[in-house]
């Protein structure tokens, strides 16, 4: 018989506003093809809009979906649901959850009443949101409960982290029987800053679905256009946006043929753009703003070098997404990512010198760009989502076995 893992996420595509959203599309996905039946239980906005985590890949036939009405969005902190909240009639607002507490109480005991009937071998719950519910429902059920952490309120916050998220999280950690970490350098923040014992945490890596171009070259086009240096993520303290105003400022006093594109959404992009002039970079920089998978591959293809300069990165999709395209990839060391890509600069956050040094070396030495990109098949062919898939199929058999 297949492992039943009943799975309690809260981002999913094409809904979906960060880096969780794949990595749980891509875990489901793989997990699927070992054979594990995967029950996902989402929250979504009981509107009937094509936003709602309703489009699923025909392929999964193994997962079924059970979708929670919810006002719960990812990344969603106390002060921003309430803002949202503001917007909705009062006794919606009172079905929902009036703040973020009684949203994630609400999503907890739908989705644990609907999945009562159900008869998993194992709950699976991503990040602090979903914990609760993955607590309860593997005591309904008598199974054991893994709390997948993909990003703490410590990385979202740069260690300035709101006490009762960080709380919940923590909470989530000691209560569960096992805990998937996507990367060491989260295991680290977990055991020093969180308390949880090593022996309880296993490192599984985020895996991709990308396949490496066949032939990069590196920046294709470099006699028709200025070469482009590209930073892609939510436009949030956690990934850095500020630190890559300030070595694009330093590149461009070297070079003021250089371009930079800033792509992604979030609440700094008026005090970034604002930033950007203050630093005289208002005509050698775009603010690209939120765009799709396809567009995201075309700026990859045209960048120079991509950037990811996080503050505190637990994995960096991004930075795979990035040598897929035959890009040089700069990484923060603060970062998963670094510790799967080995041909890459390697930096600090807070060294924009030293980032910027890197973008011009990469940009004057055509032979060390072609070289940092010459790993990425090997990385991307050892990172499957179905290698990924494997290992947590292990660590679910190690808990099913003891």
């Amino acid at each position: 018989m297949p492992i039943h893992s009943l799975m309690f996420g809260w981002e999913y595509p094409p809904r979906h506003l960060g880096g969780l959203g794949v990595a749980c599309q891509g875990l489901v996905r793989g997990l699927v093809n070992q054979n594990v039946k995967v029950t996902l239980v989402l929250p979504f906005a009981a509107d009937g809009s094509k936003d709602n985590i309703d489009t699923l890949c025909p392929q999964e036939e193994h997962m079924q979906k059970i979708r929670v009405a919810s006002l719960l969005l990812p990344y969603d902190s106390p002060e921003l649901y309430a803002q949202r909240i503001q917007s909705i009639p009062n006794e919606t607002a009172q079905i929902y959850g009036e703040n973020l507490g009684s949203a994630v109480h609400v999503f907890t005991e739908t989705s644990v009443e609907m999945t009562k009937h159900l008869r998993p071998d194992i709950v699976h719950a991503h990040d602090w949101m979903t914990y609760e519910a993955g607590l309860r429902s593997a005591h309904h059920h008598n199974k054991p409960l893994v709390a997948h952490i993909h990003a703490t309120e410590l990385d979202r916050t740069h260690f300035h982290p709101n006490e009762w998220i960080y709380g919940r999280e923590r909470w989530g950690f000691e209560q569960a029987d096992h805990i998937i970490a996507v990367s060491n350098y989260t295991k680290n923040i977990l055991v020093h800053h969180y308390g949880i014992h090593p022996d309880k945490i296993s490192v599984v890596h985020n895996g991709s679905s990308e396949q490496p171009i066949q032939h990069p070259t590196p920046y294709p086009l470099a006699h028709h256009r200025h070469p482009m240096v590209l930073f892609l993520g939510r436009l949030t303290i956690q990934k850095g946006p500020m630190h890559f105003l300030e070595m694009a400022s330093m590149v461009h006093r070297y070079d003021p043929n250089v371009q930079f594109v800033v792509a992604g959404g979030g609440h700094m992009l008026p005090s970034l753009v604002n930033q950007a002039v203050k630093l005289g970079l208002q005509d050698c920089i775009i603010f690209a703003g939120k765009v799709t998978s396809d567009e995201a591959q075309k700026l990859y293809a045209q960048a120079s070098c991509f950037v990811m300069p996080s503050l505190s990165e637990p994995f960096g999709l991004v930075a795979l997404e990035a040598i897929a395209q035959g890009t040089p990839v700069i990484l923060s060391k603060q970062s998963g990512a670094s510790e799967v890509i080995g041909h890459a600069f390697k930096v600090d956050f807070w060294d924009t010198e030293k980032m910027a040094d890197c973008v011009l070396t990469i940009l004057r030495e055509t032979s060390l760009a072609s070289q940092l990109t010459s790993e990425a098949p090997r990385v991307l062919q050892r990172l499957t989502w179905e290698n990924q898939a494997n290992k947590v199929v292990s660590i679910y058999k190690n808990l099913l076995h003891t």
